[in-house]
């Protein structure tokens, strides 16, 4: 698994990133094939949180993102915190993808039941840029009411809205976007206040009107 680690407005010294590649390598014993790793440590700016350390781990594999986010009052305990997370949702990642005939082949089942944490030593990009991310500016200089501060894209990913939903509680955000298998068109599924999933689908605008109408 390669693993990147990378830092803003905090510094990891040499010898934590040893001891936190190490920690995230044998995340490797609940679910082997994990391809990538990026592990992001930034200062929580709450004044009112007493762990000011922050620590963000992504994993990617089998076409899957686990994402997480914890905080410590040092970078080592941050990180072991997010780990504890990431190893319940591997688990369950694991047993979703053992239940898809794709994933029942017995090379692979018999890899995950003979997995340990003796794996390959992981490859460690250093990646300390800052992620800057550019003020907007209309055509008069000023700056405008509201401003998009950044862009994401993302894989056009034909899922039913439960496969939506689980893939949002994997990277631990509150809403997914996704290609409705049902439809073909762009939805998202979200948490609801009452932490239920609310499922919004792309409908034509001819198909409002006869909603708005009653019809």
């Amino acid at each position: 698994m390669q693993i990147r680690v990378s830092t803003r407005h905090t510094t990891v010294r040499d010898h934590e990133r040893e001891l936190i590649v190490d920690k995230i390598d044998r995340l490797g014993k609940y679910l082997p094939g994990m391809e990538l790793a990026e592990v992001h440590f930034s200062a929580e700016r709450n004044p009112r949180i007493a762990d000011k350390e922050v620590c963000e781990v992504t994993l990617k594999g089998h076409g899957h993102h686990v994402r997480c986010r914890a905080n410590g009052p040092d970078h080592l305990t941050a990180v072991d915190r997010a780990i504890a997370k990431l190893e319940n949702k591997l688990h369950r990642l694991k047993t979703k993808l053992a239940r898809k005939p794709s994933h029942r082949d017995t090379s692979k089942a018999k890899l995950w039941a003979t997995a340990t944490t003796d794996l390959p030593a992981a490859e460690v990009i250093l990646a300390d840029a800052e992620r800057d991310s550019d003020e907007v500016v209309d055509a008069t200089g000023t700056h405008p009411e509201f401003k998009i501060v950044r862009t994401k894209k993302v894989e056009k990913l034909v899922l039913t809205a439960h496969e939506a939903a689980e893939r949002m509680d994997l990277v631990s955000h509150d809403f997914y976007f996704f290609t409705n298998v049902e439809t073909g068109r762009p939805a998202v599924v979200y948490i609801r206040e009452d932490g239920d999933i609310g499922l919004i689908d792309e409908i034509d605008a001819i198909d409002l009107d006869g909603v708005a109408a009653g019809r």
